[in-house]
């Protein structure tokens, strides 16, 4: 007998909870999804004989009876992630625990004034699902990080990917026939922060994506904060400086157009020319920017002094727009993750000084600063998390409840 609408919801709660926390007790299950022990436990046991969770074993205790402890089957279900930028484009399918299932695929697909940019996509994600030669009925939903003003709950990016008479989401649901979710990029790498990295347990924490920009996420209250119109967390466009340069938004002297990634390069290009002493040396190529940010990191590494000072002016300038965001929302943490997180070291000295210099020693004293433990991977696994994050909520997954009574089908 098919299971019930209920049902189906509160199984696909029990399977996004242990997604998330990977081994779990029926108590523990209980009060995640606010669900009797009775109810959860008749759940858990069609979950087994259905083949989608297993018993681990009982966990420790002190004293009395210990709990049986849950963890999904490997590889029951994935999500197409999908983590854009302005120029680069990955894609994998990810399992359970943020297990790629098979190689992460890159291509090249410039966003700005480009209008095959969306069917381009489309081709690309059928590919790789086609490539991967998983059933497409255990495939939950395809989760999309972009830059640009995103609203999130009507699928629209205001920035890129325009297309006419239809949402971004309806275009590529249509074409591929699975859900499909899309946030901004920064925002998503605060939310695999939030589930997986150096967010989690934090009830307050600003996630510095590093990138061809400077994005923010913020976690308030223990949750993902998007604002009112899902636009919250622009801090590449704070107006920091005098130094009228034209930013990516139209304006001037924006954060981002000293500190950005493409500034970096584009700075050491200028440096080399004018005769500035590096190991980068006239090899090094500019017009290729992931291979010119991985030189100019490889370079710092070996002490070169230009590189490291370089680093070291975008992290103070950096610094100075995290000051300002500390004396408004005092957070007790800030995680520096993205692309330009593999810098490491080179970003914290000069952000610190920042943060000394221009924030009151009594908001910033107990300030904890971290490089993510997620990395330049941090945008995949938010984009796969935006799917698991919405996987039990039947008005947005309405669509996909209606086929394979809702849950991956297992063959």
């Amino acid at each position: 007998m098919a299971d019930s609408p209920k049902d189906i919801i509160y199984k696909r709660a029990v399977l996004k909870q242990l997604y998330f926390t990977n081994v779990m007790s029926c108590a523990e299950i209980s009060t995640k999804i606010n669900k009797s022990i009775p109810l959860t436990t008749r759940i858990i046991e069609e979950l087994i004989e259905e083949e989608y969770i297993k018993e681990v074993g009982f966990a420790p205790s002190s004293g009395g009876r210990k709990p049986m402890m849950y963890s999904l089957r490997e590889n029951i279900m994935y999500v197409l992630s999908v983590a854009m930028d302005q120029l680069v484009t990955r894609i994998s399918l990810v399992a359970n625990q943020n297990h790629y299932f098979g190689e992460i695929e890159r291509f090249d697909l410039t966003l700005h004034n480009n209008p095959d940019a969306l069917p381009l996509l489309a081709e690309k994600i059928e590919e790789v699902i086609r490539k991967s030669a998983v059933d497409k009925t255990r495939i939950i939903g395809i989760g999309i990080g972009m830059p640009g003003f995103i609203d999130f709950k009507k699928g629209l990016n205001y920035s890129f990917l325009e297309i006419k008479d239809k949402t971004i989401t309806q275009y590529l649901s249509e074409k591929i026939n699975l859900p499909v979710y899309i946030d901004n990029d920064s925002s998503l790498i605060a939310l695999g922060e939030l589930k997986f990295g150096n967010a989690r347990n934090k009830m307050d924490a600003m996630v510095i994506n590093i990138s061809w920009g400077v994005g923010l996420g913020l976690i308030l209250n223990g949750e993902l904060y998007r604002g009112h119109n899902g636009f919250a967390g622009e801090f590449s466009h704070m107006p920091l400086f005098n130094n009228n340069k034209l930013c990516s938004c139209g304006k001037t002297g924006c954060l981002e157009t000293e500190t950005s990634l493409l500034v970096l390069i584009e700075k050491v290009n200028e440096g080399i020319k004018a005769g500035r002493i590096s190991v980068l040396g006239k090899a090094f190529n500019a017009n290729d920017p992931e291979k010119a940010y991985t030189d100019i990191i490889n370079a710092a590494l070996k002490g070169d002094q230009f590189a490291i000072e370089l680093l070291s002016d975008a992290g103070y300038n950096i610094g100075r727009g995290i000051a300002i965001l500390v004396h408004l929302l005092n957070p007790e943490a800030i995680i520096l993750s993205g692309r330009g997180s593999i810098a490491g070291k080179f970003w914290m000295t000069p952000i610190q000084q920042a943060l000394n210099e221009h924030c009151i020693p009594i908001l910033s004293e107990n300030l904890e600063i971290t490089i993510s433990p997620l990395g330049y991977d941090a945008k995949l696994i938010g984009a796969a998390t935006l799917v698991m994050d919405h996987f039990d909520e039947p008005n947005i997954n309405q669509n996909a409840l209606n086929k394979n009574q809702g849950l991956p089908v297992l063959q």
